[in-house]
């Protein structure tokens, strides 16, 4: 539902964002801002802040940054209208008025979700009688107690042909209303409708609110025609925008308050088995992920992690959701991969060694990059030049399918990056044939006049920290810092990341939060009003560190030659790439506090010799990317 921009500044300006937070949140003023203590992680030291003037609140301690309406969704994971519903109804402002036809099938839609609750509480009274032993065993051999059952509400239908249609109608049901719900067949000979699931257990669908809105049912009989039915098409249901277990996923996310995964696995019995071991997770109703599906999970997590089984029909789904999400990547809404090891799914994990081990095995994941070079690399032989070609032809036109043109250029920096490591790059030859080196990039300052930091005070206390910093930062993060201090808006897609590790030394982290605070208090930040800011508040010897170890690092996106575009996608890779091992790091270190035996090792070795291989990258200079490689 789209709401008038009017609409929505009403109810705004009607509720102060510091008493609606402050119902949850704790707050204090602090000259013309409020702080109080994240609501988003575990911190001792006040770090949240809300403006009432700006209409924002913005999180250090986790980066989210956002308005009345977003922090309702962020902390009671609602969807966008949910929270403009709660909100308006809060704020006495009247919901934009329905015409008389939508009210109609709006009472339409009521009745029959109230015969869908009705039949989700008589197929969970099944499971319990006489009928549903057949399925209490098989529930138990899988490994789902019946303390279990009611969380997630599961059911039984008994073979014969009216038991839910007979109850129904008693109760003043039409069998009319029963087929538009899904719960009946009506044959195309015009007999009497019968019962669609029949000698299954059933598995109640849910709207992301958790109302019911659908069954599926897993087949008893192991000749069944199909193991698994989902109802059809109402409606209440729409296959391709639902996603089971949504809402239990929510409460599960809004309990963790960390920022944890978000997995999305292949049926019923692995999201259940996760979200028992207390992992958010959804699945997909018998098909690929559509971009319904992918837009609600992206309202939720930045980077759901997709875990497909390692069989050819799980790898076929997983090849098609990278063609479907290509062209809808943007910076901040992307996807990993993980698979379980040992050809198990996460079910059998769980059953067979616990919890512990499902979390471990499904944090360690791969980027959506390196899933898309795989499997176009493994598509054929690379043993001929013709085929070689066919590759990065296939790459290019993969990155070229991403609709946000900055990040469809980094894709293919990194795409081909990976290509060059493959199969070597010639070296560039000196007359006479003998190998020549690479003509190094020149540093040459952005704005050649002079930096606004040179001509402030410096203190004792700067006079100290230079001497303490000399020689002391890394080059790589410094030529990070020093391209965000000539181009400040490149910061904006990545504020979150940068809050959460900085520019990847130490050094650097209170100089990150201070340019962080800067550009969420500043309408338009340009660099010299940055400059003169940063020095004023005693950053001003840092920023000439920064300045003589960025010469060191031959970072290619700092030479002001090459095109704005190709720089700001080149920054971009080499920021995700320290990002990426510093959070491999935090990884890691939460690993081994949950060790679980022998996958959980394997689990962190993996992650080490991803983060050292990072490291090494960064030590070097190679994290650049060289966009005229193959161009």
């Amino acid at each position: 539902m789209r709401f008038d921009e009017r609409f929505l500044d009403e109810i705004k300006s009607r509720l102060r964002l510091s008493d609606v937070i402050g119902r949850s949140v704790k707050l204090r003023r602090q000259g013309r801002e409020f702080v109080g203590l994240s609501p988003f992680a575990k911190e001792k030291t006040p770090s949240f802040f809300v403006n009432d003037d700006k209409g924002f609140f913005h999180d250090f301690s986790s980066g989210k940054h956002g308005d009345l309406i977003s922090f309702l969704q962020e902390t009671e994971r609602l969807s966008f209208v949910e929270a403009v519903e709660k909100l308006a109804a809060e704020a006495g402002v009247p919901m934009p008025a329905v015409d008389p036809r939508g009210a109609e099938q709006e009472k339409t839609r009521q009745a029959l979700s109230d015969w869908l609750e009705t039949a989700a509480k008589w197929f969970e009274a099944e499971l319990r009688r006489p009928a549903g032993l057949q399925a209490r065993a098989y529930l138990a051999k899988r490994g789902l107690p019946e303390s279990e059952w009611a969380r997630f509400r599961l059911g039984f239908a008994a073979a014969g042909r009216t038991g839910l249609k007979d109850y129904l109608v008693s109760k003043g049901a039409h069998p009319r209303e029963l087929v538009e719900a899904g719960l009946l067949i009506a044959p195309d000979d015009g007999g009497a409708p019968y019962d669609r699931f029949r000698d299954r257990i059933i598995f109640p669908i849910t709207d992301a609110r958790g109302r019911v809105v659908s069954f599926g049912g897993r087949a008893l009989d192991p000749q069944a025609r199909a193991k698994y039915l989902n109802g059809p098409e109402t409606g209440l249901f729409h296959k391709g925008a639902t996603l089971y277990g949504l809402a239990e996923a929510r409460k599960l996310m809004a309990a963790a308050n960390d920022g944890s995964a978000l997995v999305v696995v292949e049926g019923y019995m692995d999201a259940i088995a996760c979200q028992r071991a207390g992992i958010a997770a959804v699945a997909p109703l018998g098909t690929a992920l559509t971009e319904d599906q992918m837009e609600a999970l992206w309202r939720l997590h930045p980077e759901p992690t997709l875990c497909f089984d390692a069989d050819g029909a799980g790898q076929r789904a997983a090849s098609r959701v990278i063609d479907r999400a290509l062209p809808l990547l943007k910076p901040g809404r992307s996807f990993r991969f993980a698979l379980v090891t040992g050809g198990k799914d996460p079910d059998d994990v769980l059953r067979e060694q616990g919890a512990a081990a499902l979390k471990s095995q499904l944090a360690v994941t791969t980027p959506f990059v390196e899933m898309l070079f795989t499997r176009e690399r493994e598509l054929e032989p690379l043993d001929t030049p013709e085929r070689r070609a066919g590759l990065k032809g296939r790459l290019r036109t993969a990155a070229a399918s991403i609709q946000d043109k900055d990040l469809s250029a980094a894709y293919r920096d990194d795409l081909f990056q990976r290509l060059d490591e493959i199969f070597g790059r010639p070296a560039p030859q000196r007359a006479g044939g003998a190998p020549a080196r690479p003509p190094s990039r020149p540093y040459v300052r952005r704005d050649p006049r002079r930096p606004a930091y040179e001509d402030a005070p410096l203190t004792a206390e700067a006079r100290a920290q230079r001497g303490w910093l000399r020689g002391a930062l890394e080059p790589v993060p410094a030529a990070l810092a020093k391209a965000v201090l000539s181009e400040p808006a490149w910061l904006d897609p990545q504020l979150e990341a940068l809050e959460a590790h900085g520019f990847g030394d130490p050094g650097l982290g209170d100089l990150a939060k201070e340019i962080i605070r800067l550009r969420l208090n500043a309408d338009v930040l340009d660099s010299e009003a940055l400059a003169r800011h940063l020095a004023a508040r005693g950053f001003g010897a840092l920023l000439g560190e920064i300045d003589k170890a960025a010469l060191k690092s031959g970072a290619p996106f700092l030479d002001p030659d090459i095109p704005p575009t190709l720089a700001r996608s080149q920054w971009s890779h080499a920021f995700e790439q320290v990002a990426r091992m510093a959070a491999l790091g935090v990884a890691i270190e939460a690993a081994k506090s949950d060790l679980a035996g022998r996958a959980g090792m394997e689990a962190i070795e993996r992650m080490k010799i991803e983060r050292d291989a990072l490291r090494r990258a960064v030590g070097t200079g190679t994290v650049w990317t060289d966009g005229g490689s193959y161009g």
